[in-house]
């Protein structure tokens, strides 16, 4: 099973937030997620996030691969491979 880190989008029309998830990768964009680890909201100045570290290291460590935003979003808050 191919596993994603991507985001999944919640809110109201023109005005979007997302929860960071753990999915399959065939799996719709909202659809089914395996576990939520964080949120991103980009309405705010600047852009907030919040990231269970524990859970992001313990999904790379099994070898999720994680989209360009979610890459860049653990890269803020200091997550590495």
């Amino acid at each position: 099973m191919a596993v994603k880190i991507r985001l999944r989008r919640m809110g109201q029309k023109k005005a979007p937030f997302y929860r960071i998830v753990v999915a399959d990768s065939r799996q719709k964009r909202d659809g089914r997620c395996i576990e939520e680890i964080g949120t991103y909201d980009p309405n705010t100045d600047p852009s907030t996030f919040k990231v269970d570290e524990e859970a992001a290291k313990k999904w790379l460590g099994n070898g999720a691969q994680p989209t360009e935003v979610v890459a860049k979003i653990f890269k803020l808050a200091g997550i590495e491979k």
